[in-house]
Parts: C-alpha cells; sequence; structure tokens
C-alpha cells in the first residue's frame, strides 16, 4: 500500500466502503489469501471518524477515537499490500452482475475506473441526517465533534446518566428515543422539533399512544425554531431559539434518523430491503433478494444491512461474509 496503489484488472473481491466494515473484510479476504479492492470514499466520510471517544472497543480500556481507530484499521493492511489494494479518495457509481462474477464502478482521482470480482462486499454505511438551520448543517458539527451532540443510543447512551438530554426530532423516531433515553437515567428529557408539528404525520393511534408515553415519562416538548447554538467552552450543548430563548443541556441526541443508506447499489443489483431501509441478509452476510433468495457473491456488511450499528457487530458482519465466500462460493 506504500505510495500510488496499482490498479489491477480483477480481485476476487470488490469492497465498496472503507469504514470500519470494509477494512475488516479486505483484512480477512487476505488472511484466507484473496485479493481484494477496497474502494473508500475516505475516513472523514465514516460514521465514526468524528467519535472522540468510543468504549466499546475491545484492547483499548481508556477508549479510543473513531478516527485513531480507523487509522490503525488502515495500518493493518499495509503489510498485506500484495493482496489488497487500498483505492482512496474514491467514490463508487454503481455495480452490475457478469457471468463470472460483477463489474464495479468508481471515480477515482476524478477518473471513471472498473474493476471485475468474484465476490462484491457493500460495506457503503449510512449517513445521519443533520439538524439544518437556514439550509445549513455545519452549525452542529463543533457539539457533534465533542460528543456534545450524539447519534447512536445503544453506543453513548450509558453516559447519560444524571444529565439534561435534548432529543433533536418531530417524528415517530424521535419520541421514541426520548422514551428509550429514559432507560439511561437522565436529568430530564425534552423534545426539541424546530419548528415542525410534534409527531406529523404519525396516525392517530400511534399519535395519541406515544404522546401519553412522553407525558408520562415527563418529556417535555419545545416546537420553537433553532436559530443557533451555544454552550461549547462550558462543554455544554445550548440551543437558541428563535423567540430569544436558550434551553441548557448537558447532551443532545439525535432523533432525525437517515439523511442517506446508500441503497442506490443495492437496489440496481435486486436486493430485498426491511421495513426500515436496511438491506436483508442472512446470517452469513449474504443479501437477500424479495423474495428471500441470496443473491450469489452478493454480501452486505457493517451499518448497511439489517441489525445492530455498533463496531464489533461490523467486524463480525465482516468475518462472516468473507468467511462464507471464502468457504462456500470461491
Amino acid at each position: 500500500m506504500a505510495g500510488f496503489p496499482r490498479l489491477a484488472a480483477s480481485y476476487d473481491f470488490a469492497i465498496l466502503g472503507g469504514g470500519h466494515a470494509g477494512l475488516q473484510a479486505a483484512l480477512k479476504a487476505s488472511l484466507v489469501r484473496h485479493t481484494a479492492v477496497v474502494v473508500d470514499r475516505g475516513p472523514k466520510y465514516g460514521r465514526s471518524f468524528y467519535a472522540p471517544k468510543m468504549v466499546n472497543i475491545p484492547g483499548f480500556p481508556e477508549g479510543i477515537s473513531g478516527h485513531k481507530l480507523l487509522d490503525a484499521q488502515i495500518a493493518a493492511l499495509r503489510p498485506h499490500a500484495a493482496r489488497v489494494t487500498y483505492v482512496t479518495p474514491a467514490l463508487a457509481t454503481g455495480a452490475r452482475r457478469t457471468e463470472g462474477g460483477f463489474e464495479v464502478s468508481f471515480d477515482w482521482l476524478r477518473q471513471p475506473r472498473t474493476v471485475t470480482c468474484r465476490a462484491l462486499v457493500l460495506a457503503l454505511g449510512v449517513v445521519d441526517r443533520m439538524p439544518e438551520i437556514d439550509g445549513q448543517i455545519d452549525a452542529v458539527f463543533p457539539w457533534a465533534n465533542q460528543a456534545l451532540v450524539d447519534f447512536c443510543l445503544v453506543c453513548d447512551g450509558w453516559d447519560l446518566e444524571g444529565k439534561r438530554v435534548g432529543v433533536l426530532g418531530h417524528d415517530d423516531v424521535a419520541a421514541q428515543l426520548a422514551l428509550d433515553i429514559g432507560y439511561y437515567a437522565p436529568a430530564s428529557v425534552e423534545l426539541v422539533t424546530h419548528g415542525r408539528t410534534l409527531l406529523e404525520g404519525v396516525a392517530a393511534p400511534r399519535r395519541a399512544e406515544l404522546e401519553r408515553s412522553l407525558d408520562e415519562a415527563d418529556v417535555t416538548r419545545v416546537s420553537t425554531p433553532i436559530v443557533g447554538y451555544d454552550g461549547l467552552r462550558e462543554h455544554q450543548f445550548h440551543v437558541r431559539f428563535a423567540d430569544g430563548t436558550t434551553r441548557v443541556y448537558d447532551r443532545g441526541f439525535s432523533g432525525l434518523g437517515w439523511y442517506s443508506m446508500h441503497d442506490a447499489i443495492p437496489r440496481s443489483l435486486g436486493s430485498g430491503f426491511d421495513p426500515e431501509g436496511y438491506v436483508r441478509v442472512d446470517d452469513d452476510g449474504r443479501v437477500l433478494d424479495p423474495a428471500g433468495a441470496p443473491i450469489p457473491g452478493l454480501y452486505a456488511i457493517g451499518d448497511l444491512r439489517s441489525g445492530w450499528n455498533l463496531i464489533p457487530e461490523a467486524w463480525a458482519s465482516a468475518e462472516r461474509a468473507v468467511l462464507h465466500a471464502y468457504a462456500q462460493y470461491l
């Protein structure tokens, strides 16, 4: 991997996405003596890149940041350069079935490229929706980068005990998140709907159930539009509203769902999807078609697939997919 990578015409594996799952899949492919190309848009596009401290990663008792963990995984590939080609910055643009497997298209250094592969591993991940102010999303970045605004309850809920939490969102997902946060014993929880009508578009029976549950859990609601944030120096999340008021939270939590689930490529290859929009897979990561049958040679791993969105889970899904391809397909 030192220097400029040389792209071969064909590989045993093509791995689209260079996050934690994709990098682990590439490493495993080399360990079982197969070639692989990793098409990576770049580490900064990974969901964990801006996470300052993750405490559920084995081997790091003091925690590790997302970008350092990605750096370590990239470094782990370097001794395997004879079998693994790591291509970045590169954007996957398409894939199609061929007689012997798949042809993958991507843009690399502003040039369109194609490679063929026998097995295709989709590790494209998903993208969180960020709160917008005047149509822009960057206002919240400093707070997200300091872990003052979180996006994953099962990753970060453990740290909410005794804290004042503001949940950003207005729909069913946000309301359920506000209720689920109560399990972690926060001091208080508020729903901040940013001017949107709470539970807008939710069916009446479900809306009534959620409103009753929110009342019982003492989850207050703030419907005034947001105009900005503050409190970074105090290591807090202050939300400024259009009426001139400010609410002070120890932690913000996004209940806005996904901006993109990167479904275009799996959809073009015939993937089925679960009700939440994740790619359907079996226990070995094989992509299932709408009828539930596995698509030969096609795998989905990490956050793209149905399952838990956790880094150890992403690693496990990568291991299972590559081992299945090694033992049963290739």
